[in-house]
């Protein structure tokens, strides 16, 4: 037996999107206020957009496989390279 866990970082969903356009611009197409929200808020994301959830899901299928079996205890992220700091 495997077991393991998935740590997701920000994931586009409708109620994130939502919460992306009252922060930045009610009226800016997804992709600019996508781009203004971590130009803002998280510019210290490397990948500098929110995860997708079929990015998450990915990962789970790949965990789930049989070409995963020797992968045991480990908390794998998947956060887009989103790097918290202390520093502002």
């Amino acid at each position: 037996m495997t077991v393991n866990s998935v740590i997701a970082g920000p994931t586009h969903t409708g109620g994130v999107e939502d919460f992306v356009h009252e922060l930045v611009d009610k009226e800016l197409p997804w992709d600019e206020a996508q781009r203004e929200f971590m130009r803002l808020h998280r510019p210290q994301s490397l990948l500098q957009r929110l995860i997708e959830p079929e990015e998450i899901a990915n990962l789970v299928v790949y965990l789930s496989s049989a070409q995963a079996s020797a992968t045991t205890g480990a908390a794998v992220r998947v956060d887009g390279g989103y790097v918290d700091s202390i520093l502002p």
